[in-house]
């Protein structure tokens, strides 16, 4: 039905760290899971590359070769990663990157519906000078009473304020996303940006 709220659907919101190679390997991956509006408590990994991870990536999110050198590779990671995705709508900001690693690493896996916050708050905040996930953050304070220890640009806190961004940009008053079929229409199908427009998800 085309008044069904948005928060009648269960979401994954996920958000993954790359080597900084072409194209990228994960070395992070985190996702948290949005129900009736509610967000739970992220869930993350390090992942073992298999390709080392370049300076510049490490610039942006802090994870040495040193960091990945005892984690798990993916195949280990695999089953956990798929029961934790499960049939959830599954969101991201500038989600296609995340899409892009995760299908390289899951060829059968397929999502049941995509939201991309990035095309969201284009479409619902046309007024910002820019839509990277840091300046929504600030704009809208998503960072307040996060857990101590996260920081931008890891995937675990990167999943929080992700989370934080749909609720806020679904429920905005006046205009929000409220219904599924606005949220569908606004938010989706993903789009990838280009690095040059999106700086803050280069890896």
């Amino acid at each position: 039905m085309s008044d069904l709220s948005w928060s009648s659907r269960s979401y994954a919101v996920v958000d993954v760290e790359g080597n900084g190679q072409r194209p990228p390997d994960l070395v992070e991956l985190a996702i948290v899971h949005v129900a009736d509006g509610d967000i739970g408590e992220p869930v993350s990994w390090l992942v073992k590359p298999d390709t080392p991870i370049l300076w510049p990536a490490r610039r942006v999110h802090g994870i040495s070769n040193d960091d990945v050198a005892d984690a798990a590779p993916f195949a280990t990671i695999q089953a956990d990663v798929l029961a934790h995705l499960g049939n959830a709508v599954i969101v991201g900001h500038n989600v296609g990157i995340d899409l892009d690693v995760l299908r390289r690493k899951l060829p059968d896996w397929r999502p049941s519906a995509v939201i991309d916050t990035l095309r969201l708050a284009r479409r619902l905040l046309p007024d910002l000078g820019t839509h990277r996930l840091g300046a929504l953050v600030e704009h809208l304070n998503l960072a307040a009473g996060l857990p101590a220890g996260t920081r931008p640009h890891r995937a675990d806190y990167d999943v929080l304020v992700t989370a934080r961004l749909l609720n806020a940009l679904a429920t905005q008053d006046p205009g929000g996303a409220g219904t599924w079929a606005a949220l569908c229409e606004l938010g989706g199908p993903p789009i990838v940006r280009s690095p040059d427009e999106v700086g803050d998800r280069l890896f």
